[in-house]
Formats: structure tokens, C-alpha cells, sequence
């Protein structure tokens, strides 16, 4: 598996693939709330300056995604005050792909680069219905920071925050 950063010309199917990946919890949120994530997960915003896109690739597919927004910047539209470390956004990956490690492997490369930028902390916002990513957080060591979840919709579901030490000599690649 190859884990680097996207190309400009490949966002389009990243953003699709994404949307595709996160299909599964269609079932778990009303209508307007699935809506509203669809929008932001395929929106623009990862072609912010600074924002950095990183795929897992096997033999020439992209077979995942991340998007990492760098610290001090508005990666939830004012939903959250600027953070003071990088946060990791729009994790996916493709169904069939799943199992193979790519979802560790690119959250795993953006602790490394938040690390090589000297932060001492990664952070990362997930709705409280992806119970599977957030085992996979978790097992990495990213802990619950309550004061910053938030409710995008009128609906009830909370997006959870969570943030990871970064510590010098780990998740070297």
C-alpha cells in the first residue's frame, strides 16, 4: 500500500468515493442530517490553501482518503473555534477495500506530518453514529475532548471530538 498526497486531477473521484464510503450510515441519521453531510464531504473545502489531501493506493487505485486542515484554520464553518493543532477530516474507505489497513495508514501518516510540523497534538471531529472509526481512533490513542463536540443540525446528533497527543519517535513511516 501507498500512502501520499493526492493530485489535483484525482479530487473529483475522491470526493465521490467518499461520499460512496460513508453511504453506510444513511440508515442512522434522518434525511436533512445525511444531506448536510453529503454536502460537506463532497464540498470544495478540501482545496483550501494549506489543506492536504492523502490517499492509500494499491497497485494504482485509490482505494481511501483523508483530508488534514492545518491548525488555526475553520475546518467545520465556524462550528468550532479554531484549533491550535492540525485536525483530520473526511476519512474514507472504499467498501471493498476495507480491512486492508488503509484507514489506519492515512490516519496514522497524518500524526506523522503533525509531528514533523512540531505539534504536540492532532485533533479530529466524528459523528457519534460511526461507531467503527471511532474504535479505530481509539486503539490509536486519540482520546474525547467534550467542549469542543458540536450539533451541525437541529437534530440531536453530536460530532464528537477527539485529540491525540503527538509524541517525538512514533508512527515514523
Amino acid at each position: 500500500m501507498i500512502i501520499r498526497d493526492a493530485k489535483k486531477q484525482e479530487l473529483e473521484f475522491i470526493r465521490k468515493q467518499r461520499v460512496e464510503a460513508y453511504r453506510d450510515h444513511v440508515q442512522a441519521v434522518p434525511p436533512e442530517h445525511w444531506e448536510a453531510l453529503k454536502g460537506a464531504i463532497s464540498s470544495e473545502a478540501d482545496s483550501q490553501a494549506e489543506v492536504e489531501v492523502i490517499v492509500a493506493e494499491i497497485e494504482g487505485c485509490i482505494i481511501g482518503s483523508v483530508v488534514l486542515f492545518p491548525a488555526e484554520s475553520d475546518a467545520y464553518d465556524g462550528y468550532v473555534d479554531k484549533l491550535a493543532y492540525p485536525e483530520i477530516r473526511m476519512l474514507a474507505v472504499d467498501r471493498k477495500a476495507r480491512g486492508k489497513g488503509a484507514a489506519y495508514g492515512l490516519v496514522a501518516e497524518c500524526i506523522s506530518r503533525a509531528k514533523k510540523k512540531g505539534y504536540k497534538y492532532i485533533g479530529l471531529h466524528t459523528g457519534e453514529f460511526m461507531k467503527d472509526a471511532m474504535k479505530l481512533y481509539e486503539r490509536m490513542g486519540f482520546e474525547r475532548v467534550p467542549e469542543n463536540d458540536f450539533v451541525p443540525a437541529d437534530d440531536g446528533i453530536v460530532v464528537k471530538a477527539f485529540r491525540r497527543a503527538v509524541k517525538v519517535g512514533e508512527m515514523e513511516n
